[in-house]
């Protein structure tokens, strides 16, 4: 018991612990959300409903996943600075040595930042460069937009999937 509430009283090690599940959680919100408007929500229009409707239904859907996605990634790239200094300081309590010195995980880190600065990069020209269709679009257009209706979505679930991975590896390589 009293190992417990010393846990719970000590900022140290609470505060490590609630920022690294609200990035988790933000995390399988986002890709989770993801992977179900394309393992899920496509597939299942596609089955179900007439070509013409899959995109307007699909634009509904993400409209409301996007507003979510622009919080979640703001809180994501907030607590993950804050859990990059956290693992700093942790390396550096247990070998002596700070990240600097470790290039494995740097070398992880950097591919895990590259693959959120692409499925960011993904997000947002899905938000800047929307292009709502004008019923002038010729029948190879909207054989695209029945295929994916929103624009880059399997791109941007396999970059969530990497990125997830690229988390895992980083959890052991500072232990």
């Amino acid at each position: 018991m009293m190992q417990l509430q010393e846990l719970l009283f000590d900022l140290n090690k609470v505060l490590p612990i609630l920022n690294h599940w609200l990035h988790l959680l933000s995390a399988v919100v986002w890709i989770g959300g993801l992977a179900f408007l394309v393992l899920a929500v496509t597939p299942g229009l596609q089955s179900s409903v007439p070509k013409e409707f899959i995109k307007p239904i699909c634009d509904t859907f993400y409209k409301q996943y996007r507003k979510v996605v622009g919080v979640l990634l703001v809180v994501i790239l907030f607590t993950g600075g804050i859990n990059l200094h956290y693992v700093g300081e942790l390396m550096q309590m247990q070998t002596g040595e700070g990240l600097s010195s470790n290039a494995r995980y740097l070398t992880i880190f950097f591919i895990k930042l590259t693959l959120v600065l692409g499925i960011l990069t993904l997000y947002l020209y899905t938000v800047v460069f929307r292009i709502d269709p004008t019923g002038d679009e010729d029948a190879e257009e909207k054989e695209a937009h029945t295929i994916e209706p929103i624009p880059f979505q399997k791109s941007g679930l396999v970059m969530g999937i990497l990125i997830i991975l690229c988390a895992a590896t980083l959890k052991h390589l500072h232990l």
